[in-house]
């Protein structure tokens, strides 16, 4: 018979964490919608747009800054601090290359 082995830790999920990959699906989620509606209008972005891309790169910087603090909390799982960085990311990556592209192409 097999033995059965428990490991008991007392880690946990950072609430930072959760919130900076909650901060970052939101970004995200934002940017597509933005990048779908600026493309059914064939191009034409209202203002409403752009605001909501402002604010997506303001929730990804603060997100951002959630998921390094979270990461390097001692004693957390570090799943929540990644997903948070990579969407972070993601989203602060989206808003540069639209701005990159409007400079580019104008």
């Amino acid at each position: 018979m097999k033995k059965k082995n428990f490991i008991f830790t007392n880690k946990k999920h950072s609430q930072k964490a959760i919130m900076s990959t909650i901060l970052g699906i939101i970004s995200v989620v934002s940017l597509c919608a933005v990048i779908y509606l600026t493309y059914l209008r064939d191009g034409n972005a209202e203002n409403g747009y752009g605001v909501t891309a402002l604010l997506a790169a303001i929730f990804s910087v603060a997100g951002l800054i959630l998921g390094i603090i979270a990461l390097r909390e001692k004693d957390s799982y570090k799943l929540f601090p990644g997903l948070g960085i990579f969407f972070n990311l993601a989203a602060l990556g989206g808003v540069s290359l639209i701005l990159y592209l409007g400079v580019y192409l104008s």
